[in-house]
């Protein structure tokens, strides 16, 4: 309560702080415009060079679905029994003590939610930037920065300010951006199902020298990149209204639909554009889109492309800060981080904190080869935040619990098993890659005992 400003927990039942203003439908937009980024429009390509048969390719994206909509069939348990700000970071918290859940917090803020901001907003800069007419690699007048990082440091800063004034503002951004994303892969998967037919058959690359399980494990490192956010809902929970009804069905209804627009978006790009083509082609989509409808095609999908980063850039803005606000609460970070704006209700502090990192990473020259190792590190903290179901069962079997798994105890135990799968073939393929991951969230254990004795 010490910033809540006029700001008050007394009436909410979960002693949240932040003020519960989100519905069901802007719940689904975060979770959706969260995890519909560049991916799809990307991700195939690098899949099909790892995997270059059509029936693996296929079953990468149908396990990857699988794997994700195990995972949030998890998470919605503990999201609705526990509905505060911060999601993994709290489930964690709870089932395996204060030192994972800091690791978690650790991790995200030394890499993975900065290279987030940058890497995303990097991306919608240059598509900005190519609609433009123009190059965004140039530089800026005489600054060391090209045109496309000034841009993505703008737009950072931008979305930093619109989910600082409220979190109806940036649920209405999201919804606007969630809803063009959509529109246009569907636009693409009902003009592929009806055209694709009579432009190109479906045929499957030869070379089947790739096709190994190693190829496979790291193919699945791309879709389930691709598939990453199904969990963000979460993170802004302690603002879901009737979060014991609304946040299992967002988890379920976003993730279900990802799932379908990316297996609908891949039949219709193996119809156009055969496996062996498309490795050659790292923006399948604007291939795709040319093919169908012309030159157009690839302005529609670049178009689609800043849309969808930008709208994913805000998703991560709502969500990111409330892991170390989260954090702040619990006394293991600078406690004005914790702070709750007076007027609009939001955790400002740790807005403009993720911001500031943001900014400074996508100023950054080389550090993109570390961000990108950095992606599989989030893996061991979903892997614990599923298990913590097993866990808060039986150490709070009396805890509410309005939404139960489906298929528990299986379902848990299929994501539990794709991520050993994942992570021990990425430490096979990529070990110096996977060390470092292991280097830099070990690393916070010291700064954890630190922080500990210095607060007492």
């Amino acid at each position: 309560m010490r910033y809540a400003g006029r700001v008050s927990a007394s009436r909410d039942p979960w002693g949240e702080r932040l003020p519960r203003r989100l519905g069901l439908w802007s719940t689904v937009a975060v979770l959706v415009g969260s995890t519909i980024g560049s991916g799809i429009f990307r991700t195939p390509a690098v899949v099909a060079e790892r995997v270059p048969e059509l029936p693996m390719f296929a079953l990468a994206w149908v396990i990857g679905g699988v794997v994700a909509l195990a995972g949030a069939l998890t998470v919605a348990e503990l999201a609705a029994a526990i509905p505060r700000s911060g999601g993994i970071y709290v489930y964690i918290r709870e089932a395996f003590g204060r030192l994972p859940a800091f690791l978690l917090g650790w991790a995200e803020l030394l890499i993975l939610r900065p290279s987030a901001y940058g890497a995303v907003a990097i991306t919608s800069a240059e598509y900005l930037w190519r609609l433009l007419g123009a190059d965004g690699a140039a530089l800026l007048g005489t600054t060391p920065l090209s045109r496309a990082q000034a841009t993505a440091a703008a737009m950072i800063a931008a979305v930093a300010a619109i989910n600082a004034r409220g979190v109806r503002l940036g649920a209405i951004v999201q919804n606007i951006s969630t809803v063009v994303k959509i529109g246009a892969l569907l636009g693409l998967v009902i003009v592929g199902v009806w055209a694709a037919p009579t432009i190109a058959p479906a045929a499957a690359a030869t070379g089947a020298t790739k096709g190994t399980l190693a190829g496979f494990g790291l193919a699945m490192v791309g879709i389930l990149w691709a598939y990453d956010g199904w969990c963000d809902a979460g993170f802004i929970s302690g603002e879901v209204k009737d979060p014991q009804r609304a946040l299992p069905r967002a988890f379920i209804l976003g993730t279900a639909g990802v799932v379908a627009i990316y297996l609908a978006a891949n039949a219709v790009y193996v119809s156009v554009v055969p496996l062996a083509e498309m490795v050659g082609a790292p923006l399948i989509a604007a291939t795709v889109a040319e093919r169908l409808i012309g030159p157009i095609g690839q302005a529609v999908i670049a178009a689609a492309v800043m849309v969808s980063t930008f709208g994913t850039l805000n998703g991560s803005m709502m969500t990111g800060p409330r892991v170390f606000f989260a954090m702040a609460e619990d006394g293991l970070f600078f406690r004005r981080i914790a702070a709750v704006h007076p007027r609009y209700g939001t955790p400002a502090a740790a807005i403009g904190l993720s911001a500031a990192l943001g900014v400074i990473y996508v100023s950054s020259q080389g550090f993109a080869q570390l961000a990108e190792g950095f992606v599989i590190g989030i893996w061991p903290f979903y892997a614990l935040a599923v298990a913590a179901v097993f866990v808060l069962r039986r150490r709070q079997p009396a805890l509410p619990r309005p939404y139960r798994v489906i298929g528990y105890p299986l379902v848990p135990l299929i994501f539990l098993v794709a991520s050993v799968y994942l992570l021990g073939s990425y430490a096979l393929t990529e070990p110096g890659v996977f060390a470092l991951n292991v280097g830099v969230i070990a690393a916070g254990a010291p700064v954890y005992w630190w922080w500990r004795r210095r607060a007492r």
